[in-house]
């Protein structure tokens, strides 16, 4: 079995419907999923505001590639076209995984570290985006990213704090 934490954000089309189809087509690996929160872009200030939420998924069959494919067949399903001349472009849809651990009798939660060009866990990223962080911090606050430490105290760090004020919560995503 594993665990993985997936941030999803949409900032084209109907973004709403956009992130609950996404949700929908986690079905029963969903074990929790944080609010609708509302960023402005990251990376490429050029573009309409995010609807960011965060997902906390489980399967039996999955790993860390499998997390990916399911991340990349929501993507497809959601619209997503990649524009390589916009790397931080606006989206449809964009499912990034952040974090990936193993789990399973006797061994609690293992982290799922690599460093590969498809995917690497965790997300290289994920400590310096507020847009993800908070959004998790609401589900799991005592949640750590494998190799940074506490999701709570990476909030308060320098590269962080400053974004967090641009993260508004919306509402829930699911009901």
């Amino acid at each position: 079995m594993s665990r993985a934490v997936l941030a999803l954000g949409a900032n084209l089309g109907d973004r709403e419907a956009t992130l609950r189809a996404a949700l929908r087509g986690l079905g029963e690996r969903l074990v929790a999923v944080s609010s609708g929160y509302q960023t402005p872009p990251w990376g490429d200030p050029d573009q309409p505001p995010y609807l960011n939420a965060v997902a906390v998924v489980e399967d039996d069959a999955l790993d860390a590639d499998g997390w990916l494919a399911l991340a990349h067949r929501l993507e497809t399903a959601g619209g997503r076209i990649r524009d390589p001349a916009r790397r931080y472009g606006p989206r449809t849809l964009d499912v990034d995984v952040i974090a990936v651990w193993r789990t399973g009798s006797g061994a609690g939660r293992e982290p799922v570290v690599r460093d590969d060009p498809a995917l690497t866990l965790p997300h290289p990223r994920a400590h310096l985006r507020a847009f993800v962080l908070v959004p998790w911090a609401e589900i799991e606050p005592d949640a750590q990213l494998p190799g940074h430490g506490p999701i709570t105290d990476l909030l308060g760090t320098e590269a962080v704090a400053a974004d967090v004020p641009g993260v508004t919560r919306l509402g829930p995503l699911t009901g």
